[in-house]
């Protein structure tokens, strides 16, 4: 189960990562499009926050039923969880502004989407990004720490628990986020319980991934360092 948080926190870092690059690029007014941005940052939102809903609703209590000297660690991680919850807020808002933005027509529809971008949605992705970065850094060892020490059966159940209540949407993100640049940690142990179809579909999501990357304008068209 290490492994497979392992390639989950990879797909957040990546995510947040492309989040903050499409916006960076929306922001100084290079080509790129925004519904697309607006899609993958939402995604990101959602994704975000199930993972660490889970670790709160879920895991903590059973780790905090077998390690109670650690319940404070597992408070202050819990603390960070309510701060990124604040930047997703925020984030979502502004992706609802940038979208409102794109239904106005004429010349002040692209202006008002650069000033969007720099205003509203960049700095909570960037507040993101770096949050999401240092609290992942703080809880990988603390679970790899409790994780062998928690029983199989226990186990078992959280993940079927964190599987049928994980997000169904964006699964050419889940993909190739676990792909590009490379093959995370952890990517046998995660990809081996996806559904079949995601498995059977995976070519053509990974071409989905490309495509999308390339609307936002963070990869190159001929981009071949994702696996086919």
């Amino acid at each position: 189960m290490r492994e497979e948080l392992i390639a989950v926190h990879t797909i957040m870092r990546r995510g947040a990562d492309l989040v903050v690059a499409a916006l960076n690029r929306l922001a100084s007014g290079s080509p790129t499009d925004v519904g697309a941005q607006i899609a993958t940052a939402r995604w990101l939102v959602e994704f975000v926050h199930h993972h660490h809903t889970s670790e709160d609703d879920l895991f903590w209590p059973v780790l905090r039923e077998a390690f109670p000297e650690q319940a404070a660690v597992l408070d202050a991680l819990t603390e960070e969880h309510q701060e990124l919850d604040d930047a997703l807020g925020a984030l979502s808002q502004a992706l609802d502004d940038l979208a409102a933005a794109q239904a106005l027509t004429g010349e002040d529809r692209p202006a008002a989407a650069v000033g969007l971008a720099v205003i509203k949605a960049l700095p909570p992705a960037e507040k993101i990004r770096s949050s999401l970065a240092a609290h992942l850094d703080a809880e990988e060892p603390v679970l790899e720490e409790m994780f062998p020490k928690v029983s199989p059966e226990e186990l078992r159940r959280l993940r079927a628990a964190v599987i049928d209540g994980a997000p169904r949407s964006g699964p050419d993100l889940v993909l190739g986020l676990l792909e590009y640049p490379d093959r995370a940690d952890g990517y046998a142990a995660m990809t081996a319980d996806l559904p079949a179809p995601i498995r059977l579909l995976r070519p053509l999501l990974l071409a989905r991934f490309r495509a999308r990357t390339r609307k936002l304008g963070t990869r190159q068209a001929g981009d071949t360092t994702i696996r086919s």
